[in-house]
């Protein structure tokens, strides 16, 4: 049944196609039929780093060339691409781990493909966002994906305010020189606040921390073995602040004003006449949505 799949994958695969490939993060074996059907047909596989590459395709018996395509040539790069594309031939992209383009090169290549008049097809596979999204417990539908917090502190302080009353998930990259600033900033912000830390996701030691700001925070002091490898962090949404306790008076100038304006503004605006929490009554509103 395998090897059907596996052959209707191979049968698939078109010439003059950039396939952009997701590949695993930590265990080999989360790779894609799709995945190794792409990379054993590919004429070209452009690689971040040959090297790391090679490790892949040597463990699933795969042999092709790679071409290094990374942040600093990957302009200059694609014009041998195109050529090649131009060919006739199948061309894949890949990075060292995860999707091509996703905080990784890609994005330029896979631009200027399509600019050049040629299809640039996914080949989905493993993601480190969504993997610690899917157990975070996480019951609203929206969220967002920043990336790598900013490197200085102070841009990074000025990001992580703007997120204090955020009603919606926040999925970010943190590197293990940089997490326990990070999570000193957050405990100055928003100590209570819910955070899975993801570290090492599908890897040997992979971990999931849940808890408080502050709590995330102790254990990584009390144990330096958690501030090391891939980190992804999930903050959980601002509770809702309860609404019960605010008057009628309120809650009438509220309704009043959130029919003739945005929701926030609205909020704004009602909280600077009444007094009353500017998140208590955009938290009323959402409820009568």
């Amino acid at each position: 049944m395998m090897q059907k799949h596996y052959q209707k994958a191979l049968d698939s695969i078109a010439t003059q196609t950039l396939y952009v490939v997701a590949t695993p993060i930590g265990n080999l074996a989360d790779i894609t039929l799709h995945a190794l059907a792409v990379l054993q047909r590919a004429d070209m596989i452009c690689a971040e780093d040959t090297r790391v590459t090679a490790q892949l395709l040597s463990a699933y018996g795969i042999q092709a060339k790679l071409v290094s395509v990374r942040e600093h040539n990957e302009q200059n790069m694609a014009g041998k691409i195109i050529d090649a594309l131009s060919d006739g031939l199948i061309v894949a992209q890949v990075s060292d781990a995860g999707t091509p383009a996703v905080c990784d090169p890609g994005a330029k290549l896979a631009e200027r493909v399509k600019s050049a008049g040629f299809k640039v097809s996914p080949i989905v596979g493993a993601s480190a966002v969504i993997g610690a999204l899917s157990v975070a417990g996480i019951t609203e539908p929206n969220f967002y994906f920043h990336g790598f917090l900013p490197a200085k502190p102070g841009e990074r302080r000025k990001l992580l305010e703007t997120w204090a009353n955020s009603d919606y998930a926040i999925a970010m990259f943190e590197t293990p020189h940089r997490i326990a600033a990070t999570l000193a900033d957050m405990t100055t912000l928003y100590p209570e606040r819910k955070l899975m830390l993801a570290r090492e996701i599908s890897k040997t030691f992979e971990t999931f921390l849940n808890g408080t700001v502050t709590e995330i925070q102790t254990i990584l002091q009390n144990d330096t073995n958690q501030n090391r490898g891939e980190m992804v962090l999930i903050l959980h949404p601002d509770p809702p602040e309860k609404h019960t306790n605010l008057p009628e008076t309120a809650q009438h100038i509220m309704k009043i004003l959130s029919e003739e304006l945005p929701t926030k503004q609205a909020a704004g605006l009602a909280a600077k006449i009444t007094g009353e929490s500017k998140k208590a009554l955009y938290d009323l509103a959402l409820t009568w949505k």
